[in-house]
């Protein structure tokens, strides 16, 4: 890691292997695999890149180290501040940062 990576961190990051729902605008949801997040934001893989700066909304549980409060489910409005190169057959790596984020009930997380 770069020391200015390290820099722009401003949360602790915790390794957490959650689903993701992904959502463009004027695009439908895709699923994605977390690999780490913090309050600020976090690192997903997706099966197609997105160009970084591209607004985004995320929902997911997030783990009882991120939280402080227990396991919850959130919506996340953000942005892709970062896209990799696959390390795996179609898998792009993505860094989204946080704007804002509302607790949702799981109700409304996990539709049928």
């Amino acid at each position: 890691m770069s020391k200015t990576s390290a820099e722009r961190r401003r949360a602790k990051r915790v390794p957490a292997r959650v689903p993701v729902r992904v959502t463009r605008p004027g695009a439908s949801s895709q699923q994605a695999e977390s690999r780490d997040l913090s309050r600020n934001g976090l690192f997903f893989f997706l099966g197609e890149p997105m160009a970084e700066g591209t607004a985004i909304e995320l929902v997911m549980m997030l783990p009882n180290e991120v939280t402080d409060a227990g396991q919850q489910w959130v919506c996340c409005q953000g942005r892709v501040v970062r896209v990799e190169s696959p390390t795996r057959p179609g898998a792009f790596g993505i860094a989204a940062t946080f704007d804002r984020y509302t607790v949702v009930p799981e109700a409304l997380a996990n539709p049928k």
